[in-house]
C-alpha cells in the first residue's frame, strides 16, 4: 500500500510542476488553486508512504516520478524538445528507481 501512495504523490507533484506553468506565477486563481491542492496532497501521500518506507528511498523515487512525468507530460503537451540526450537521461532516472525498489 504505501508503494501505492508513493506512486500516486508522484503522479501529483507531475500535476502540480506542470501547473506552475499555467499559474503564470500564481497570477491565474484556478491553474492556482489546482497547482497548490495537488502540492499539498502530493507532499501529504509522501508523509504516509515513508511511515513504512526508507525516507531517502521514498524521496528519490518519488522525484524521479516527477522528474520523468513533467519531462514526457513537457514534450507530449508543452513542445519540449525529445533530444537523445534527454530520453536516455529518463531511461537512467527509470533505472534508479527500479533499483531503489527492488532494494527496498
Amino acid at each position: 500500500m504505501n508503494w501505492l501512495l508513493l506512486v500516486a504523490a508522484g503522479l501529483l507533484e507531475v500535476g502540480w510542476a506542470v501547473g506552475l506553468k499555467y499559474t503564470e506565477g500564481f497570477t491565474k486563481f484556478w491553474p492556482s488553486v489546482w497547482t497548490l491542492g495537488a502540492m499539498l496532497l502530493s507532499i501529504t501521500l509522501l508523509g504516509l508512504a515513508m511511515r513504512d518506507l526508507p525516507v531517502g528511498t521514498a524521496y528519490a523515487v518519488w522525484t524521479g516520478i516527477g522528474a520523468i512525468g513533467t519531462v514526457i507530460v513537457g514534450i507530449y503537451l508543452l513542445g519540449d524538445p525529445a533530444t537523445a540526450g534527454r530520453l536516455i537521461s529518463i531511461a537512467l532516472i527509470l533505472l534508479g528507481i527500479i533499483g531503489l525498489k527492488l532494494s527496498s
